[in-house]
């Protein structure tokens, strides 16, 4: 039975869908001004896995994450560049979908953008006017009235007083309150806009979420998810509108993953401190990062560097290694009455504890390492493929592993070359040259593995 913790009791819960069978979730995606960064992976790894296991464990699944394609960064970032918005974000959209698929990570079901829903959005910010949850401001812009929805602030767990003393709300003389915040933005000269009964202008960040929500799952869906950085004032202003707009509740269950950090600092594009998707994959294969992040618990904070990578390098390698020699059939069904597949359910089950689903790898590991036997491997690489990890022949996974230290680099073709020196001299019975060619290989990164197929290598 799924337990999930939930932001909003701020406890596990047992989920139970609104209909059965079925689970709708939404994911906030991201906004498409550069490349991804290892916290935007995070969150693309984390939920792909919530929905392998959804799936898995029998459920339909509706998943949705948007695109925000209209804000104040894009339009800021398009003019730095002397590029039309369009181009900008089609361009880092199209990167986002290269990053994503490379981790591994499905596409969802649906990848609304924010500029065609823009008419909905307008929709809903009348009837919060029209329901006192909103008002026009002097300066054209469209603020909701925080005070006059009352279950504000239950999402973060704090007070209006508290949140009103908390740094991160806006001060604006237009406001009538300084938690008020914005749905509407009358456009400055020069700036994209859309007609709407209050002039021209464009919507507020947090409308297209529950706006594009509601558009594709309903007005009461089961899973919300997203980075723990969301959880205020996003997502509570997301709670405020969708719920201050129908009258009853707009979301079950709330996910947050934890930060990605570096020297114990979020790592964020506003403080410089972030490394991209594209730069990370120069130096390590993708399944790596996906084990990196995945081998944390999806709410735990996640700390980058190169050290942590290379472990889980190493740690991925083992498992690669345990399957080397055994064929293993393409299609397996998974035999949940077996001891490990129990565990590994269990774990997951368990607020989708991946870090105890992956011990049970290593167990299996161990057995395949110990008995040689096909139906651990198999069950091995079946349960790998829940988490999206393991679908990879291991040959070339292992020959494909990437340099992390500045050893000595050798091409594929030269280490194939040098294997066949070292098979000639062993043959003319010339055991230092073989020797002396095995270790500067090793020297170089690269061990050699004698099997009955052959000689075999990887990278360490």
């Amino acid at each position: 039975m799924l337990k999930i913790y939930n932001t909003l009791i701020r406890n596990k819960q047992i989920f139970v869908p609104i209909t059965p069978g079925k689970v709708k979730m939404y994911v906030c995606g991201m906004t498409v001004y550069d490349f991804c960064h290892l916290g935007h992976a995070r969150v693309l790894v984390v939920f792909d896995m919530v929905v392998r296991w959804l799936k898995a464990s029998g459920y339909e699944v509706i998943y949705v994450r948007n695109v925000t394609d209209i804000d104040d960064k894009i339009i800021k970032r398009a003019a730095e560049n002397n590029e039309s918005i369009d181009a900008l974000t089609n361009r880092f959209i199209t990167a986002m979908e290269e990053d994503a698929a490379a981790l591994g990570v499905d596409f969802p079901t649906f990848e609304p953008r924010a500029t065609q829903y823009v008419e909905r959005m307008i929709v809903m910010i009348n009837t919060l006017i029209n329901k006192s949850l909103a008002y026009r401001a002097n300066n054209g812009d469209v603020y909701y009235a925080v005070r006059h929805f009352p279950g504000y602030g239950k999402l973060s767990g704090k007070s209006l007083e508290d949140l009103r003393a908390g740094e991160r709300v806006e001060v604006d003389a237009n406001k009538k309150d300084p938690l008020d915040f914005v749905l509407w933005k009358s456009a400055k000269s020069g700036e994209p806009y859309w007609e709407s009964p209050w002039g021209h202008g464009r919507p507020g960040w947090h409308i297209e979420c529950s706006v594009m929500s509601e558009q594709f799952l309903g007005e009461h869906f089961d899973i919300h998810g997203g980075g723990q950085d969301l959880q205020f004032p996003h997502h509570e202003n997301e709670i405020a509108q969708s719920e201050g707009a129908h009258d009853h509740p707009f979301v079950n269950y709330w996910m947050h993953n934890g930060f990605v950090r570096v020297d114990s600092e979020k790592m964020s594009k506003s403080m410089g401190n972030f490394f991209t998707v594209r730069d990370v994959l120069k130096n390590y294969q993708p399944e790596v990062v996906r084990f990196f992040i995945l081998r944390a618990h999806y709410r735990s904070p996640l700390n980058y560097s190169d050290q942590h990578l290379k472990d889980a390098k190493q740690a991925l390698d083992r498992l690669y290694i345990a399957l080397k020699e055994i064929p293993v059939p393409e299609k397996t069904a998974i035999d949940w009455a077996d001891e490990n597949a129990k565990i590994f359910m269990s774990a997951m089950n368990d607020d989708f504890n991946t870090p105890e689903a992956i011990a049970v790898l290593f167990d299996l590991a161990s057995l395949v390492n110990k008995t040689q036997s096909a139906g651990h491997a198999a069950l091995l690489k079946v349960l790998g493929g829940i988490l999206g990890l393991l679908q990879q022949t291991p040959q070339v996974y292992l020959q494909n592993a990437i340099f992390t230290e500045s050893t000595e680099h050798f091409t594929a073709e030269e280490i194939e070359r040098m294997i066949q020196q070292r098979l000639t001299a062993r043959k003319a019975k010339l055991y230092s040259d073989a020797d002396a060619i095995r270790q500067k290989l090793l020297d170089a990164g690269v061990v050699l593995e004698d099997g009955p197929q052959g000689t075999t290598w990887r990278r360490q």
